[in-house]
């Protein structure tokens, strides 16, 4: 590139291409789309390119007769259709013996490293350290020209934004100025055809018109001329010579080299901001994730409090029938056990069948029910915190589903922060579809019952073999029937029995409420450890669910924290750069 290239112009290329070269590896491990990447590379490759002054316009604005009449020279052709379908690049060049005949000026075409980019070489002296871009027209039928012109535009140095007088600054042209701002690319404003404006009222009507839609779309007024191609062709125009003067200013050496290096940095600028808005997008989608978390760790504490409250509520339904029992139990003994009773107290069998009927009457069936009812209420409460972890991963934040990750453009790939959050929820989420789909109510009925049958039979001393709550309930006050009866026999042991019948009375109320003491409190030990355990069956299955989703949002956290500090880094050194081109000279 021909530039003023001194021992500072040298020191800020040096940090520029680090900068870059830093801001390229920043983007790769960002996972960013190639687009973007490949914008990185491009704009280190512009500082070797020689200072590119692009042309940018709708189509039949006359950016073709624009260039030749700025040139003046026709090395364009020039039509009412779209005549442009490609990027060329005019420069100076000596002619050769392969040039060809183009528009009545000797030009030799080249081909460059894009097939969609094409170099003129002219033998014009106003050329000279400076290339001259003619683009594709925008807003056109055919959409690849607007492609073109919109990818071309990072690389450009200065821009001459061309409208046409008979169609000023429309609603497209405002669309593309946005892009041209989004790339901080500087902005020279041209109304053609100022010709078909006949008097000075309508040119200052124009002129307030595209100036004012400039400031809003910008932020600042650009420079603007009105000017007449077909005007300077035919003999000169004011306009013409009022932007010749402009650009001789822009395109001095010193301010040339400067607008050559504020073209990358405001390229890094733009990707950069690119970058952090899918940054912010990351961290929002890490906060509804991480409260996606407490949300169900939420439900989880709210379903141990609702199941700790239905043990309790359950235990006391059964306290209340061993309660009962007690009273019956109480006023059988009190009642039999009188020396009125002597004769029926000789008969062990016949009082064993009526303390089984006043006293036990249905006592194991209604707690082999009431434990049923127990168990059922455990396992839908269970099913039904499960469904509400399928629901809340399902209908959560509506940001985190879909603003989270923000949209890829047409041809990038999804970032991977969005491909491994998505798996990772929907695993979570496949985890409570699949328990609610293979577990059923009757197989979880039949879990928790064995596991409660299995841990009964250590508590009345049995061996294998199934043993139902209600029947272990049953032996259970078997074993106090046998004390009792054992009681009775003493009875028939000489005529003293008659005098401690009072004592042993008592004594079998004693045995009673000690058994029934044991039944309770091993009841109570049997639901509480089986309810401890069904927590436990949750807590792990939640929690294997969980862990890869909850470690890759920790790892996400630290990996956000680290790139939000490197991007500051940057952002802080592209700051500074910014500063000392600005200055130059």
């Amino acid at each position: 590139m021909t530039l003023l290239v001194n021992a500072q112009v040298q020191v800020l290329l040096t940090h520029e291409r680090t900068l870059l070269a830093d801001l390229q590896v920043f983007l790769e491990t960002q996972d960013a789309p190639q687009g973007e990447i490949e914008q990185v590379r491009q704009s280190a490759r512009n500082l070797d390119e020689a200072f590119l002054l692009v042309v940018v316009g709708e189509f039949n604005s006359g950016k073709s007769s624009f260039i030749n009449a700025l040139l003046s020279e026709a090395v364009l052709p020039e039509g009412v259709t779209p005549t442009t379908d490609r990027i060329y690049v005019i420069q100076h060049g000596v002619i050769q013996h392969s040039a060809v005949q183009q528009g009545g000026v000797q030009g030799r075409m080249e081909a460059t490293d894009d097939p969609f980019v094409s170099r003129i070489r002219v033998p014009l002296s106003v050329l000279e350290g400076v290339a001259l871009v003619d683009t594709p027209g925008t807003n056109a039928i055919i959409r690849q020209h607007q492609v073109l012109t919109e990818s071309f535009l990072p690389r450009a140095d200065l821009v001459l934004f061309l409208t046409s007088a008979d169609r000023p600054f429309t609603e497209s042209e405002r669309q593309f100025l946005e892009l041209v701002k989004r790339w901080g690319r500087s902005v020279v404003m041209v109304v053609n055809k100022a010709d078909l404006l006949e008097t000075p009222e309508a040119r200052e009507q124009v002129r307030a018109f595209v100036e004012g839609g400039a400031r809003a779309t910008l932020g600042l007024t650009p420079p603007l001329f009105l000017v007449s191609a077909r005007g300077e062709q035919r003999g000169g125009d004011a306009g013409f010579a009022a932007l010749r003067n402009v650009l001789r200013a822009r395109l001095s050496e010193t301010e040339r080299t400067r607008l050559k290096l504020a073209s990358p940095l405001a390229a890094a600028a733009t990707l950069l901001g690119a970058q952090e808005a899918r940054a912010a997008g990351a961290r929002l989608a890490l906060k509804s994730d991480l409260a996606a978390l407490a949300l169900l760790e939420q439900q989880r504490e709210r379903h141990q409090a609702a199941m700790q409250a239905e043990l309790g509520s359950q235990l006391g339904r059964m306290n209340r029938l061993l309660g009962e029992f007690e009273v019956r139990a109480d006023k059988f003994i009190d009642r039999a056990l009188r020396i009125g009773n002597v004769r029926q107290l000789v008969n062990a069998r016949e009082l064993e069948a009526a303390f089984r009927r006043d006293a036990v009457a249905d006592l194991p069936e209604a707690i082999e029910k009431q434990f049923g009812q127990l168990i059922d209420r455990f396992v839908e409460s269970n099913l039904h915190f499960w469904e509400d972890v399928q629901a809340g991963l399902i209908n959560r934040d509506p940001v985190s589903r879909d603003s989270a990750s923000p949209q890829p453009e047409a041809g990038a790939g999804r970032p991977r922060f969005s491909y491994d959050r998505a798996a990772l929820v929907e695993n979570l989420s496949g985890t409570a579809q699949r328990h609610l789909a293979e577990s059923t109510q009757q197989q979880l009925t039949r879990q928790l019952t064995q596991d409660a049958e299995d841990a009964m039979k250590g508590v009345i001393g049995f061996g294998a073999g199934g043993v139902a709550i209600g029947t272990a309930t049953a032996l259970i006050l078997s074993g106090a029937l046998a004390d009792f009866t054992g009681i009775l026999a003493f009875l028939t042991v000489g005529s003293l029995g008659l005098f401690v019948l009072p004592q042993k009375r008592l004594a079998a109320l004693r045995q009673l409420r000690t058994r029934l003491s044991a039944l309770r409190e091993s009841l109570d030990t049997i639901l509480r450890r089986e309810y401890e355990h069904e927590q436990e069956r949750a807590d792990v299955r939640l929690n294997d669910a969980a862990l890869p989703f909850t470690r890759f949002l920790e790892q996400q956290q630290a990996r956000l924290m680290q790139a939000e500090q490197r991007g500051g880094e940057l952002q802080q050194r592209l700051e500074q750069l910014r500063r000392e081109v600005e200055m130059l000279g």
